[in-house]
């Protein structure tokens, strides 16, 4: 996909409009799930920032991974639209949950495998801000962790950390949301019958007098 991926870069860069729709097809799902990790429902609204920059920045591009230059550029936008909120108190800013670590390797594998599904991309907004942001660069957009770094201004390693208890704090949290909607977990739970009751027959009317 990379080399591919480079092609339709310089082709768009010649102005093929094929090519930069490429680009986009391959990389909108994306952006769109990490952006909304960082504004919510506005999510849609600094994807077109973000694509109206790099449709003209493009030509400027001069190389190396351009999944993170495109996602640097989304960042970008993401963080001046929050500093545009927060100068305006009338409209709420979402407030990101902090959750206790919990879980281990291998269900944060299992987290990484459904990590596409709706409800996983719902969970991941309840992350810390630094493991949401860390676990969408490596598991959504899959940038490695040196590039994935260079986007955020951290050490590769402090990205794989925050990746990894990302991945393991949001399997915990899969594994209760599933424990909390299987049939066992809703069935409703009877009291045990008196042994005394198991052969006891209701007592016969007695006929009336006369």
């Amino acid at each position: 996909m990379t080399g591919e991926l480079n092609e339709a870069v310089t082709a768009a860069q010649a102005g093929d409009e094929e090519a930069f729709r490429f680009l986009y097809r391959t990389l909108q799902p994306g952006l769109l799930r990490y952006l909304t990790a960082l504004v919510g429902a506005d999510a849609e609204d600094v994807a077109s920032e973000t694509w109206l920059q790099i449709s003209r920045d493009l030509p400027s591009f001069t190389g190396g991974e351009f999944r993170a230059w495109t996602v640097t550029i989304a960042r970008n936008r993401a963080m001046d639209h929050l500093r545009r909120q927060r100068r305006r108190p009338s409209l709420p800013v979402p407030v990101q949950a902090l959750s206790e670590l919990a879980g281990d390797a291998d269900t944060a594998e299992r987290a990484g495998e459904t990590i596409g599904t709706e409800a996983a991309l719902a969970l991941i907004a309840t992350l810390p801000p630094r493991e949401a942001e860390a676990v969408l660069l490596r598991a959504v957009i899959g940038l490695d962790a040196e590039t994935a770094g260079r986007v955020l201004g951290r050490r590769a390693g402090a990205v794989r950390t925050a990746a990894h208890r990302g991945l393991r704090r949001l399997a915990a949290m899969m594994e209760r949301h599933d424990a909390e909607d299987s049939p066992a977990a809703t069935e409703e739970v009877r009291p045990p019958r008196p042994r005394g009751d198991r052969h006891r027959q209701a007592p016969r009317a007695e006929p009336a007098d006369g």
